[in-house]
């Protein structure tokens, strides 16, 4: 057995370094595993396919999105988190990578240490749907009616530390209202019962709301962007409406495991730019009110901070458990 010198021992790291660099040069030369941590259907899945198909046609290589649900995306999120950093496995997710570490005790993964961004490649606004029985035509009415009525209103989300439900914590803490949380199994029968008045609102994404505001099933007031939303251009944003620095933001990101080489990061940075301004793209994306977005990493990196933070500053605030 070759006794291993000081040389050789040193030499190592120089040679991974070598041999990580001629990796980058040449990549993709194989499939990239696209994981999208939720069952098939959702926001992220139907994004996640659409920017699948749109990186085959820019890397040459096929982009295979791939479902690995489970645990609110901790189960996804962490099998990216371990896979190896090559670029062939990577994750889309949304703002639940950066809500579970603050809602859940143990989390089996860092956000900081474990990924790193490559772009936030999409935004959407949620939108403030009401029941047909609530007396108000605008937000400021509806915000005037929660105040008077302090704990009497109730609103539905998908569950527990989803962005809506986060969304009604924002709401009922500015404005003192009190109200209830009504997490469901899935929004669907959250938009049932307030169809029905027995919940009187929602902060919904757009693909979930649009089709029963247009019609008639559902009011929308408000969303939730820093700017309007072109799916609802009618529509103030909650700032506009008196609440300043209220915006939640549905985004997506793309990471890989935190060691993936800069080229490499580069090179799908690059590659995700030019999928985002096709026009396919954005009708795609249009479809289902997301909006494309396209991040530098370091731009993408500092607002997942940012995110997280915020987050974590309101669950504490509102005491928010599992």
């Amino acid at each position: 057995m070759p006794t291993l010198n000081r040389r050789t021992l040193l030499a190592a790291p120089a040679s991974l370094a070598v041999a990580r660099a001629a990796h980058a040069q040449t990549f993709p030369d194989r499939p990239i595993r696209l994981v999208l941590p939720y069952a098939p259907g959702g926001v992220v899945d139907t994004v996640g396919r659409v920017i699948a198909q749109g990186l085959t046609e820019k890397l040459g290589q096929s982009v295979v999105a791939e479902n690995r649900s489970g645990a609110g995306g901790v189960v996804g999120a962490d099998y990216v988190a371990k896979s190896p950093a090559d670029g062939y496995v990577q994750l889309l997710i949304d703002p639940a990578l950066i809500i579970n570490p603050s809602l859940q005790q143990q989390v089996p993964y860092d956000v900081f240490r474990d990924f790193r961004p490559i772009s936030i490649v999409t935004s959407s606004p949620l939108v403030l749907v009401v029941s047909p029985s609530v007396p108000a035509q605008t937000i400021a009415e509806f915000i005037a009616l929660v105040r008077a009525n302090k704990g009497r209103y109730s609103y539905a989300s998908a569950g527990v530390g989803t962005t809506p439900h986060l969304a009604g914590e924002m709401f009922s803490l500015r404005t003192g209202g009190d109200a209830t949380h009504v997490p469901y199994r899935g929004i669907a029968a959250g938009f049932a019962d307030m169809m029905t008045g027995q919940v009187q609102f929602s902060f919904s994404s757009i693909a979930g709301a649009r089709g029963l505001v247009a019609d008639g099933k559902l009011k929308a007031l408000a969303t939730t962007g820093a700017r309007r939303s072109a799916a609802f251009p009618d529509l103030s944003t909650m700032q506009e409406a008196g609440m300043d620095g209220f915006v939640v933001d549905l985004w997506l990101a793309l990471l890989a495991p935190a060691a993936t080489p800069d080229p490499i990061i580069a090179r799908m940075n690059a590659a995700v730019t030019e999928v985002l301004r096709e026009p396919a793209t954005i009708a795609s994306l249009a479809r289902v009110g997301v909006e494309p977005r396209g991040t530098s990493s370091a731009e993408a990196a500092t607002m997942l901070r940012a995110e997280f933070d915020t987050w974590r500053k309101l669950i504490a605030d509102a005491r928010i458990t599992l």
